[in-house]
């Protein structure tokens, strides 16, 4: 009984998070102007206006523009940062690790406020320069968490064998470490890269002219009842979602892995 509670609670909220986008991407094949029900005719005409529209293109161009860099720098310093929490002891370690997990609990107003202020003293807002530093702040504790996950799973004393046999620290890092943790660091690429797309406040606050699809989305619907909007929203959610599986394949796949190895490992004589 009590499972079957669980699991329609858990139906329940699933249903109330995408209803909406599934109305959206209803929606995005109507031929009306104007959503109404049922759907008069089938039709992709508001897929092809935003592919013939120049600014949402350019808008869709700087965004991949700023995921394809946020991406690997936000995954390289996040996983330096979980490497520093593994391998080393100091002081002060539990407010380093919680000081990497503030930027994503900070509402996004007041982040994006502080970005535009400080990135206007050094003289770098308006640009797209400014919108990846941003997303790089606000991404690298995502890549930092997932990480951290993966090297908990890692034998502490796997690197002292490796420079036991003759491997200095580096060479460790190259082919040990860093293999081990490869998909962890797949997994923080794709993730960090779905956030960067989505993310709208921040860049709304620092892209200035240079608007990003999300920023370009937001200021369409503040002037005007677009259908288009329902077909951007439908491709911009697609791929997110895309970005988030490969994700999770690479991260959880790769558990139910490891976690296979040990049960075999418990099982050897």
């Amino acid at each position: 009984m009590l499972r079957l509670i669980l699991r329609t609670y858990t139906a329940a909220v699933f249903a109330f998070i995408f209803a909406p986008i599934a109305v959206s991407f209803i929606f995005s094949f109507s031929e009306n102007r104007f959503p109404t029900l049922p759907l008069n005719q089938f039709s992709t005409i508001w897929y092809s206006k935003v592919f013939e529209e120049p600014a949402f293109l350019e808008a869709f161009l700087r965004s991949l523009f700023v995921a394809g860099i946020v991406a690997p720098i936000s995954s390289f310093i996040g996983f330096g940062a979980a490497y520093v929490d593994y391998r080393y002891k100091f002081l002060g370690q539990g407010f380093y690790v919680a000081l990497g997990t503030i930027p994503p609990m900070i509402p996004l107003v007041i982040l994006g406020v502080a970005m535009l202020m400080f990135l206007t003293q050094l003289g770098l807002s308006g640009s797209l320069h400014s919108v990846i530093i941003a997303h790089v702040v606000l991404c690298v504790p995502f890549a930092m968490a997932l990480n951290r996950l993966r090297l908990s799973q890692m034998d502490p004393n796997i690197e002292a064998a490796a420079w036991n046999l003759g491997a200095d620290e580096w060479r460790t890092m190259r082919l040990i470490v860093v293999p081990f943790c490869l998909p962890s660091i797949l997994s923080s690429l794709f993730v960090t890269a779905a956030i960067s797309l989505d993310e709208f406040i921040i860049a709304w606050f620092v892209s200035g002219l240079q608007e990003t699809l999300p920023v370009r989305v937001l200021n369409l619907v503040s002037r005007q009842a677009s259908p288009s909007v329902n077909a951007i929203g439908s491709m911009t959610f697609t791929l997110s979602l895309g970005l988030v599986v490969l994700a999770q394949l690479f991260l959880v796949g790769n558990f139910r892995r490891s976690a296979k190895r040990r049960a075999l490992n418990g099982k050897q004589p």
